[in-house]
């Protein structure tokens, strides 16, 4: 068995389970629950994402709603840096800020405390999964409308021919797992 330190990306790829026609026929579903609850995948995972912004400086850490909640308070406590989450409208119980963005059928909105940012913060936005890229794009755009630093992006797997990471080009984003089907 391997150390956390010496943990390839391929044999974090196995810890992921696949699960067929989930949650509609002809989708392949990557569950990381398989990968979390595996102690040495686990730290790897978090170890490997960190490593690209160790020499930098981090503020903030972002994590979207609800995954990205099980990544980033990881990588903030590796980064010396804090926590900020990024939820669904409504379920922040202070003054928050709100961003409205499209999805293929219909919107979506994310929010924040607008006390969660200072101008000039430099903040590293996490979540597990890239797909499309939107969700990515509307919380770099919130954090932004608060004055942050956006240091970069930052997700477990991507899903390389959704061509998420086109509409975040800007941005410096750095995937650990890559799956091209």
């Amino acid at each position: 068995m391997p150390t956390a330190e010496a943990m390839t990306a391929e044999q974090l790829k196995k810890l992921i389970r696949e699960v067929p026609d989930f949650p509609k026929k002809g989708i392949l579903f990557y569950d990381i629950t398989t990968l979390l609850k595996d102690k040495l995948g686990f730290a790897a995972l978090i170890d490997r994402l960190s490593e690209h912004y160790l020499n930098q400086r981090i503020d903030l850490v972002l994590g979207m709603e609800a995954r990205g909640f099980i990544f980033a308070p990881a990588l903030a406590y590796r980064l010396g840096a804090g926590f900020v989450p990024v939820r669904k409208a409504g379920k922040l119980p202070a003054a928050t800020v709100k961003f409205d963005y499209a999805l293929e059928y219909g919107t979506n909105s994310l929010e924040m405390h607008k006390d969660a940012i200072k101008p000039g913060q430099r903040v590293l936005i996490v979540d597990d999964l890239l797909a499309t890229g939107g969700t990515a794009e509307a919380t770099a755009k919130l954090a932004s409308s608060l004055g942050a630093e956006i240091a970069g992006l930052a997700f477990v797997v991507e899903l390389d021919f959704l061509k998420g990471r086109e509409k975040l080009r800007q941005y410096d984003v750095v995937s650990l797992l890559h799956y091209d089907k």
